[in-house]
């Protein structure tokens, strides 16, 4: 057996370190984990942006880890990574608007902050690390699905902070630590810290507000989706992966052939099932180069057991329930703490963050 073949006989045993525990995917992934391995211990990392960002009353989603470290993860000392088996790595400036408005401090943390995260991970002795890719990374891609061997071509600071952390993490890897990619589609979903700066979900919430979807774009472009549930069944299975299925360092694109959608096609998927629903394109729209279908076949191959089930029904349908229950009705939501960089732009504004996205001590 490998390392982690080993670890897998005392999985209930194991401490797993998940760093961006409190953002939109965070509680998700930690709930799952907690149901799939009761006895761990369960250790949650962040720096708090969205602590406060919650959606509805609920448990507090932090009551599911062990304990939470508020902690910069530029700023991760060795010592806490210390008996940890495996790391499942969500910190990240998460999408394009707060990567072109923060491109420098993107590349730091995503990027930068993540290798040498890994760096420390391997010397302490952690045998899985499991990295949130994208498939945001292969940018422009009007032909064939994408494969694992396609040619990348990242359009975003975002992007291109993906492709560099991958390429710094594979030297990395090896039979006592094995690495995983998950190039994951596009997010949607409920969450107890719910992002609506994510297409399907922007959708929902303008039919649900105002009973209008408005699309930003000319509608045309291709984008592959996963629910935040089939995200952390993804996550599960690449923490017990064995380095003798994909090898000691993996990079696959994760998600559903079936959920090769055009923007327009969602739009209209979500005014089927909410009535009334009125559908605006913007025609004049400049064309939107992130536009690329997504080929899963290597997922299908490496994780049967654990491929996507939440279909794009039920998650529209969660959604709105989720969005009725709080009486959602903020028809100017894309001004809200719903979009992440209102978020840090607001926490800038009250001078709680510094350029470089830092707490400021006072």
């Amino acid at each position: 057996f490998s390392g982690v073949g080993k670890r897998l006989k005392r999985r209930n045993g194991m401490k797993i370190l998940v760093t961006g525990n409190m953002g939109y995917i965070g509680p998700v992934v930690v709930k799952h984990l907690r149901n799939s391995y009761p006895e761990a211990i369960i250790l949650g990392l962040d720096i708090g942006y969205f602590a406060h960002c919650l959606t509805a009353e609920s448990v507090l989603p932090e009551c599911w880890v062990d304990v939470q470290y508020f902690i910069d993860v530029r700023q991760i000392p060795k010592e806490m990574l210390e008996g940890v088996d495996a790391i499942v790595h969500l910190a990240a400036i998460s999408n394009d608007p707060m990567g072109n408005r923060f491109e420098e401090v993107t590349l730091d943390v995503n990027h930068r902050s993540s290798v040498e995260l890994a760096k420390k991970a391997k010397e302490a002795g952690v045998m899985a690390f499991v990295y949130a890719s994208s498939c945001s990374m292969y940018g422009a891609a009007e032909d064939e699905a994408k494969t694992e061997k396609s040619d990348l071509n990242p359009l975003t600071a975002y992007a291109r902070s993906k492709v560099l952390t991958e390429r710094g993490l594979e030297p990395l890897s090896g039979e006592k630590f094995v690495v995983t990619c998950l190039r994951f589609s596009t997010a949607c979903g409920w969450s107890d810290r719910l992002r609506l700066d994510l297409v399907l979900n922007d959708f929902v919430a303008g039919a649900v507000a105002s009973k209008r979807i408005v699309i930003l774009s000319d509608g045309t472009p291709w984008r592959p989706l996963i629910n935040v549930k089939d995200m952390a069944r993804a996550i599960d299975w690449a923490i017990s992966r064995n380095g003798t299925n994909g090898g000691n360092f993996l990079a696959v694109n994760v998600g559903s052939d079936g959920w090769n959608y055009q923007v327009k096609d969602l739009a209209r998927a979500v005014a089927d099932q909410i009535s009334g629903v009125e559908v605006s394109i913007n025609k004049d729209a400049q064309p939107d180069k992130r536009s690329y279908k997504v080929n899963f076949d290597l997922f299908r191959k490496l994780a049967p057991k654990h491929q996507p089930q939440v279909d794009l029904t039920t998650s529209v349908r969660e959604l709105k329930e989720g969005l009725e229950k709080i009486s959602f009705n903020n028809t100017d939501f894309r001004e809200s703490n719903f979009m992440r960089l209102n978020t840090l732009k607001q926490l800038q504004s009250a001078g709680l963050l510094n350029d470089n996205l830092e707490w400021i001590k006072k």
